[in-house]
């Protein structure tokens, strides 16, 4: 074997045994469909999360501008300090509202930034399952001067 195929094996071989052994994504909308079908928030988080009552967590941050000019494309960052292992983001403008499920491991970061579409005003809320099995949330509000879901 020629000195740079041995290189280049090495240096495939040590890369591949530092990439983390437990690596997956979950596919939420497979395995709770009655998730991404609900119209309201609260049957989109007993679809997601049962009869558990959230928990008002100043330990979770959400940050969406008061006023928005357009719906098309609303920034919304959240994050939180709590230890989570599935963080999910609801919002009550348009005909479905989930908008996203994050597992999470316990070394992840738990901060996300996306852009959402907003058909009006609404009220944007983030719930995080604690490891200790609770249910947290925290929610704010929205203004859409002209929505983005028309086409």
């Amino acid at each position: 074997m020629n000195r740079r195929n041995f290189l280049t094996f090495a240096g495939s071989a040590i890369a591949l045994s530092v990439i983390p052994s437990n690596l997956f994504a979950k596919d939420f909308r497979q395995s709770k469909p009655k998730v991404w079908e609900a119209h309201t928030i609260d049957d989109a988080t007993k679809a997601l999360y049962g009869m558990k009552t959230p928990i008002e967590s100043d330990q979770i941050k959400i940050t969406v501008p008061k006023i928005n000019s357009s719906g098309s494309a609303v920034p919304v960052k959240f994050e939180t300090t709590l230890d989570a292992k599935t963080i999910a983001l609801f919002q009550d403008a348009n005909p479905e509202s989930a908008v996203g499920v994050y597992d999470v491991g316990i070394y992840d970061l738990k901060k996300y930034e996306v852009k959402i579409k907003l058909e009006k005003d609404c009220t944007v809320m983030v719930l995080v399952e604690g490891t200790n099995g609770k249910i947290y949330m925290a929610k704010t509000t929205t203004q859409v001067a002209a929505g983005g879901c028309e086409g």
